[in-house]
């Protein structure tokens, strides 16, 4: 059964939220290969919300988008929402409409 597409106001607010502060973080494929087991970083989207509030937003958006939402943590002052793994990243691009 395919997912339904999230509301585009969904999309919008993700987007919004990406572009103003968010980064990726992508596998190194030639530290994976040369390191193997040691190398642990993975694909990862994370989104930054500067008060509880904004990350209780992000939170039910990425719900509502159809996304696993993992615990947030705190980093200067500020709160990140990570969304992890390399199919979740990739949709979460197209969603917003990067690469």
């Amino acid at each position: 059964m395919a997912e339904a597409a999230p509301a585009p106001e969904v999309i919008e607010r993700l987007a919004a939220y990406f572009r103003r502060n968010g980064y990726v973080r992508r596998v190194d494929p030639v530290r994976r290969v040369e390191e193997g087991q040691l190398y642990k970083k993975g694909a990862e989207v994370r989104l930054v919300a500067a008060s509880r509030a904004e990350l209780n937003e992000i939170q039910r958006l990425l719900k509502q988008a159809g996304f696993k939402v993992p615990r947030p943590f705190a980093k200067a002052r500020q709160w990140r929402q990570p969304v992890y793994g390399v199919a979740e990243v990739a949709r979460f691009l197209s969603l917003v409409g990067q690469r």
